[in-house]
């Protein structure tokens, strides 16, 4: 394997995959306030396929602490209904006709720590999907020094593998920590 072969662009493409689906999760965590974002990981059985919320309905934020769903097809207006309470989300859909409206209770300090240990959950698997590409970053230079690639070579990508780990891992706390501090705020 040549020093060409070692593809750090894809390493930091992957680990910046792991962030990216963390940003979603984190952004779909409840802080009291209503956003779409708390909806868009919900999927509807629909017409007996998987399918977003977002495409079977408009979302909108009529107020601050409620959400409005204007389903499109009034069939699904049940699958909908479903869906939401399935999610986990501790909100009671109220249904009129083809808009559901989710009124966004206040949440106590309880809540509150149940959703940071969440977050922390979702923080820990981003860090774990970041680690098993540094895995395969390093394995792929463990191939290439067999290969015939020099010991210096070898000990740089690892140093820059190394520092594409931690850059990761550093952006992960800094979002976990923003995210508890929204989520601890009053």
């Amino acid at each position: 394997m040549s020093a060409e072969e070692l593809d750090l662009d894809d390493l930091e493409r992957r680990m910046n995959g792991a962030i990216s689906v963390l940003k979603t999760e984190l952004s779909g965590l409840r802080t009291g306030r209503a956003s779409i974002n708390l909806v868009e990981p919900i999927t509807v059985v629909a017409y007996g396929q998987p399918t977003p919320l977002n495409q079977v309905g408009t979302v909108s934020v009529p107020e601050p602490r409620m959400l409005s769903i204007q389903v499109w097809d009034k069939g699904m207006v049940g699958a909908v209904e479903k869906a939401i309470r399935e999610s986990n989300l501790g909100i009671n859909p109220v249904i009129d006709g083809q808009l559901i409206r989710l009124p966004i209770p206040e949440m106590n300090q309880e809540r509150r720590q149940e959703m940071v240990k969440v977050a922390h959950g979702y923080a820990e698997s981003a860090k774990i999907a970041v680690r098993h590409v540094r895995r395969d970053g390093m394995d792929m230079c463990k191939k290439a020094e067999k290969d015939g690639m020099s010991e210096d070579e070898v000990h740089l990508y690892h140093d820059e593998i190394q520092q594409l780990t931690d850059k990761a891992v550093k952006e992960i706390d800094a979002m976990l920590a923003v995210k508890e501090q929204d989520i601890m705020q009053v």
